[in-house]
């Protein structure tokens, strides 16, 4: 299933969760397709943790039907994060003020700007669904009292650049640049978004810490390894880590 510039959108004034409306809308889908709501009232992030969403910030999901297996299909969490750097830049033309933290944010100016979710039903069998989450903090970010010890702080695209960008408008930016991003990865693999990505990464070669569950690893972040793993270099050795909590 290709991802043209000109993927279907729909849009919905209130829905309970973009992802969900995607997996009950995929059937009837004849191509890649955004599902754009002004307002969720049951908005969700990573670990199903709630995510909070106003009208007027971004609450969008691409809708695709990949072949591919699970693992390669996770990939494009990157291609994701890359095209919503891409339509920041395009549209603010602040292009060192937008960074990527491992695994699914976009930083601006050090905070948490944008989050991706990635959910995915049936993959490997005759009809699988990926539904690509985005949120962007166009207007409104949540109270950083609200957010846990160490975490990065949430900003507002508004708050940061004093730009105000109408949720259709940066979707009219954004739908381009991932379908860009899609075709690079379909056409040459997982390299060229690798490279891209970590050109533009939060605290490469620094020290961080990575959570994983209740344990906490700490080291400097090397790189993401072709597999998309974070790679954390400790006393005893390099690891990989197919998935944390990562904070600064």
């Amino acid at each position: 299933m290709s991802a043209e510039p000109g993927a279907g959108r729909i849009v919905l004034p209130e829905i309970d969760s973009t992802n969900a409306e995607g997996f009950r809308r995929a059937g009837g889908l004849a191509g890649p397709t955004w599902i754009l709501a002004g307002v969720q009232t049951a908005g969700r992030g990573r670990r199903a943790r709630p995510w909070v969403s106003p009208r007027g910030n971004l609450h969008a999901t691409l809708v695709l039907k990949p072949a591919e297996p699970p693992e390669t299909v996770a990939l494009r969490s990157f291609a994701a994060a890359l095209a919503l750097r891409d339509a920041l830049v395009a549209l603010t033309g602040l292009p060192a003020s937008f960074a990527l933290k491992w695994p699914n944010d976009v930083l601006c100016n050090g905070g948490k700007l944008a989050g991706i979710l990635l959910e995915s039903q049936g993959l490997g069998g005759p009809d699988p669904v990926l539904c690509i989450g985005i949120g962007v903090n166009l207007i409104a970010a949540p109270d950083p009292a609200l957010v846990e010890p160490g975490a990065v702080p949430p900003v507002s695209l508004i708050q940061e650049t004093g730009l105000r960008i109408a949720p259709e408008a940066f979707l009219d930016a954004l739908a381009p640049a991932y379908a860009r991003r899609e075709a690079t990865f379909r056409a040459e693999g997982f390299e060229p978004l690798r490279a891209d990505w970590l050109s533009h990464a939060a605290r490469l070669g620094e020290t961080i810490r990575a959570r994983t569950g209740a344990e906490t690893r700490e080291g400097r972040f090397e790189t993401i390894d072709p597999a998309g793993n974070l790679i954390l270099r400790m006393a005893q050795g390099s690891i990989a880590i197919p998935a944390a909590e990562v904070f600064f």
